[in-house]
């Protein structure tokens, strides 16, 4: 087959290759830039070189080049348009409220969710159903989900050609449903009710493993980068969500089950950290999770300490190690973003180390401290941890 990675075989730039080699775990020179996103239409086209204006005109184009510019090694989420669901300086009176935003009202379906009762209504007349219907569109026709999977991944890599490498960025497993019923409503749900919130999550898991075999098999036929990271807050600052042993009991066996097809195809799976999540920690570590993205210092996440930890294996964790966008970038100096750089490098491992931000950077961050993330990470792809005495 000509595709993934083999379309692109002997023409792997620097930036490229340098993702490819910390991804298989190998000692680098460098240490390689992931994607870091800025939500500031303004920064967006100053720091690619753009006219003002030119990035609600163009979305896709000028994101590109910023990523480009700005010499991202590895990317997975590639969301171009995304700063458009904001104005330049934040969200505004007239954004539309979610209802995890500041809805007035939450409304499934036509259903008003308004109690933890409404939630399991909902849940039983709309929710449970909708999942046997995913499963059977699934296993209708697995090739065709294979080839869409493989298609999309390509078109990316194809646009930003041979200087990036772009990692699979599609999963599925069981999730807290707080986006669609409101933290409030959700949690006493799951509270009261937790054998309709487990049923759910078995659901999910059958419908996600049916998934995650098609996605396992669209990696391995395309010859894609053999890692994904897995993207779900079930935390905040001041730490789980739930119980953390509730999620031992009714979400932890159904989530091992949903990324198995992961495992049976030797793919690397990390976690994006939000919030204080080192409760959990320990148990994604045992259950097969061997390396994370994110790290909220600022909230209790012992970086050092994670970055000496081993998987279930004993192998080197693999870390994305980020700037913070919620304290040094907005509230900072541009030395101070150097210096949190700086000390990413120092407690970071010794390979499997890519440098980023902890999350997308929102707008009014001072220029120069944007400046200051773009010139560090030049710095550390070209001279590593040489750079560090």
């Amino acid at each position: 087959m000509t595709t993934g990675r083999h379309e692109f075989a002997d023409r792997w730039q620097a930036n490229a290759q340098l993702a490819w080699d910390t991804l298989a775990m190998k000692p680098t020179r460098g240490i390689g830039t992931w994607e870091f996103q800025t939500m500031q239409w303004s920064q967006l086209e100053e720091l690619s070189g753009n006219l003002p204006g030119s990035y609600p005109q163009e979305p896709v184009r000028v994101y590109r080049e910023f990523m480009l510019k700005g010499g991202v090694s590895y990317l997975d989420q590639w969301i171009p348009e995304n700063p458009l669901s904001m104005k330049d300086q934040g969200y505004t009176a007239d954004t539309a409220r979610s209802a995890t935003g500041g809805a007035e009202a939450i409304v499934c379906d036509g259903m008003p969710i308004d109690s933890p009762e409404d939630v399991v209504a909902h849940m039983e007349k709309y929710l449970i159903p909708r999942w046997q219907h995913h499963l059977q569109a699934i296993e209708l026709d697995p090739d065709a989900v294979v080839r869409k999977l493989i298609d999309e991944e390509l078109a990316v890599q194809r646009l930003f050609g041979p200087n990036m490498l772009k990692g699979p960025y599609v999963f599925s497993f069981p999730a807290f449903r707080y986006f669609e019923y409101g933290y409030q409503n959700y949690f006493m749900a799951y509270a009261l009710y937790p054998e309709i919130i487990e049923r759910d999550f078995k659901l999910a898991a059958d419908c996600s493993a049916a998934y995650n075999r098609c996605v396992a098999r669209a990696i391995l036929e395309a010859g894609l980068p053999r890692m994904l990271r897995l993207d779900h807050d079930m935390a905040d600052s001041r730490g789980m969500l739930v119980d953390v042993h509730s999620l031992d009991r009714i979400w932890f066996p159904h989530f091992v089950r949903a990324i198995q097809p992961f495992f049976d195809a030797d793919i690397r799976l990390i976690w994006h950290c939000d919030g204080n999540l080192m409760d959990m920690v320990p148990r994604l570590l045992e259950v097969g999770i061997s390396g994370f993205q994110g790290f909220q210092y600022e909230d209790g996440m012992d970086y050092p300490a994670i970055c000496k930890m081993k998987d279930s294996a004993g192998n080197p964790l693999f870390i994305i190690a980020g700037v913070s966008v919620t304290r040094t970038l907005p509230h900072g100096t541009a030395a101070a973003v150097r210096d949190e750089l700086r000390w990413l490098v120092e407690n970071g491992p010794p390979v499997g180390l890519l440098l980023g931000c902890t999350s997308s950077i929102t707008p009014g961050v001072p220029l120069e401290n944007l400046r200051a993330l773009i010139d560090g990470f030049r710095y550390y792809r070209e001279h590593g941890r040489q750079g560090i005495s």
